[in-house]
């Protein structure tokens, strides 16, 4: 019975020995092995960027009221329309102006009527004074003949003065008539420009942006009715670093982005502000904008300043896989795929700045494969 068991161990330790043989015996990997291209992560020299927001405003604008208080009789055009040089916007009420003009013609009248009337009696004192002279001549001489007494020659000699005397007043009522005249026609020439006024014109072709009158409303000199911006001639008013200033300089190439607008538009710098403004210590630059359609007033903008050059790591734009807020790359390390969470800053066309997450001379790949996960086993593509 002893025996028996004996035999039986080994048996079972050699079954034993056989099964932990076949545990540890490794199993043949079946993952395959993936090819792929790569692009090292290489340091460029890139233009140095500095880049400027604000906002778009027309070159040309104006605010319209009107020139005299008077109710709006009517208002011919509406936000948003198109209008010409010299249109007419806004219509007063002239019906005061009108009596004012009728009254300033009637007196303008009068004088006129007066006149022929003072040139007849200057014409008639002129005529008397000359028959005085004349006379008073005759005397004279037979004054100085003792052949008239001195009475009569008194008496002469008076009739010369009240003839002098009766002119020269002919020929001031007639200057006084002349400058009446004057007057009256300087009242009917303001009337009638006071009630030019009264239509309110566009002073340049463009488009109405506001509008705060409508018929009926009191129009008070001064007061907004419309404002008005000439079409075609835009710019951006970019805000600047006091620090950046003195690298911009008026007639400076800028490249322009417009969130209206798909492609970046080629501008120059035309007017520094030279105020800074106390709170954000920026200054406006104001930068021409070229003819676009879709260019508005009041679009934000982007101005793209290159201020000399810097090095700086890049790598393609198309390497890199965007997934909300986080940027990725795959890397090869070891003959694996690295996802990478990497950070971007300046970009081109088809390159982009590596801010971190890589350093030069890694392997990114590029094109990635489609299906392409962290961890796959790589080969790369000589």
């Amino acid at each position: 019975m002893t025996k028996r068991l004996f035999l039986t161990i080994p048996v079972v330790i050699g079954l034993a020995g056989c099964g932990e043989a076949s545990r540890q015996k490794p199993a043949a990997s079946s993952e395959p092995v993936v090819t792929v291209s790569t692009v090292n992560a290489a340091t460029e020299t890139w233009p140095s960027i500095y880049e400027a927001t604000g906002t778009v405003r027309a070159r040309t604008s104006a605010v319209i009221s009107a020139k005299l208080m008077g109710y709006v009789r009517e208002v011919k055009v509406q936000t948003g329309d198109r209008v010409r040089e010299g249109q007419l916007l806004v219509t007063l009420d002239t019906r005061d102006l009108d009596i004012s003009s009728r009254r300033a013609e009637a007196a303008r009248e009068e004088v006129r009527t007066a006149v022929p009337e003072a040139a007849s009696a200057v014409e008639g004192a002129k005529a008397n004074l000359d028959l005085a002279k004349v006379t008073f001549g005759r005397m004279q001489d037979l004054f100085q003949k003792t052949s008239i007494s001195n009475q009569e020659f008194d008496e002469a000699s008076a009739k010369l003065k009240a003839a002098q005397a009766a002119y020269q007043m002919a020929a001031a009522r007639r200057l006084q008539l002349n400058s009446k005249l004057a007057e009256v026609d300087q009242e009917v020439r303001s009337t009638e420009v006071a009630r030019s006024y009264a239509d309110v014109l566009a002073p340049f072709a463009g488009v109405v942006i506001s509008k705060s009158v409508d018929p009926g409303s009191l129009a008070l000199p001064g007061a907004p009715l419309f404002t008005i911006e000439r079409e075609g001639t835009y710019r951006l008013e970019a805000s600047v670093e006091e620090s950046r200033l003195e690298a911009i300089r008026v007639g400076q190439p800028v490249s322009v982005t417009l969130d209206s607008v798909d492609h970046a538009l080629e501008a120059r710098v035309s007017e520094i502000v030279p105020t800074v403004d106390s709170a954000s210590r920026a200054y406006i630059v104001k930068i021409d904008l070229p003819a676009v359609p879709a260019i508005r007033s009041g679009i934000f903008g982007r101005a793209l300043f290159q201020l000399g050059s810097r090095s700086l790591l890049a790598i393609p734009a198309g390497a890199v896989t965007e997934r909300g807020q986080l940027q990725s790359v795959l890397v090869v390390d070891n003959g694996v795929a690295r996802t990478r969470l990497i950070t971007t800053g300046q970009r081109t066309k088809d390159r982009v700045e590596v801010l971190s997450g890589l350093t030069a001379g890694e392997k990114v790949i590029f094109p990635a494969p489609e299906g392409l996960a962290d961890g796959a086993k790589v080969e790369v593509r000589p």
